[in-house]
């Protein structure tokens, strides 16, 4: 019988994001708190006789441009993967959203290859074949909330799972992160210390001490993003900001009524969007069944 093997893709969202200085080699260094939500993407993998990635959103190319595609290609020639797979996944994050969908499927993959095909690599040896990927892809692997530092590739784990609910709202636009880092003001001394912020500060305080410095940036240019900001504080979020560059904004709610109502307007009004619970924890298992 031949076996099938599964595992989930999960989003993040950025608590605060304070870019601290623009490099000569065109990246920016950063401080940002990363955690998860509920919004996944679900992989489906055979061996097969040749490589093959589906994705059932027909937009997105299945080329050498794909993460995933180049995943594989670095484990070819890095770890030694020899194996064909059959790779189907099941897209449910929305692409250009700043929610780390395509980042997040690079670390699916190379955990779920290493697994399948024995690579015999380790968590270290994942997150560094990561760095070569994508700043972000380290963190997806580890699959823990943390703090990022340099340009986002270094991660200190910490304990900033919100205990509240979180709404996430993509307004449809793709927000362009070279464009948003492009018209960004750097601020090398931040007024608050982002890491102490998300430590010792409850959700409320978060509105006055926490930012997304990419946001003057994005909302000139994209305006619903803003609107959809305000909005979920009208509907009666304790916190509410933009994730990563956008174009996905979000609100943390204590209430659970409250965020469910938000969360149902914003599909009444259909837009896409995802509840996460408080306190989520990202399931990065491997299951496997015989077919």
């Amino acid at each position: 019988m031949a076996e099938l093997w599964i595992s989930n893709s999960h989003a993040k969202i950025n608590l605060g994001l304070n870019v601290l200085e623009r490099l000569d080699n065109g990246y920016h260094t950063i401080e940002t708190g990363f955690c998860f939500i509920e919004w996944n993407d679900r992989f489906e993998v055979r061996h097969a006789p040749r490589m093959e990635l589906v994705m059932s959103d027909e937009k997105i190319p299945v080329d050498d441009s794909n993460l995933i595609v180049k995943a594989i290609k670095l484990l070819q020639e890095e770890a030694g993967l020899k194996d064909e797979f059959y790779i189907e996944v099941e897209k449910n994050i929305p692409a250009g959203a700043g929610l780390g969908g395509g980042s997040s499927n690079a670390a699916t993959t190379l955990r779920m290859m290493n697994k399948i095909a024995n690579l015999g690599l380790n968590e270290n040896d994942l997150m560094e074949l990561g760095k070569k990927l994508g700043a972000d892809v380290p963190f997806f692997i580890k699959g823990k909330p943390g703090f990022a530092t340099g340009i986002g590739e270094e991660i200190e784990e910490l304990d900033i799972q919100p205990d509240a609910w979180v709404v996430t709202v993509f307004p449809d636009i793709e927000s362009s992160t070279a464009e948003a880092y492009q018209f960004c003001e750097p601020n090398p001394e931040p007024e608050f210390s982002l890491k102490n912020v998300l430590l010792d500060e409850e959700p409320e305080e978060w509105r006055y001490l926490l930012m997304n410095q990419l946001e003057p940036a994005v909302f000139p240019r994209h305006h619903l993003v803003g609107n959809l900001k305000d909005q979920l504080y009208e509907f009666g979020a304790e916190y509410a900001s933009m994730s990563g560059s956008g174009s996905s904004v979000f609100g943390v709610f204590q209430q659970d009524f409250v965020a469910i109502n938000a969360y149902e307007s914003f599909h009444k009004l259909g837009f896409p969007a995802n509840l996460t619970r408080p306190k989520f924890e990202p399931d990065t298992g491997i299951y496997v069944k015989e077919e």
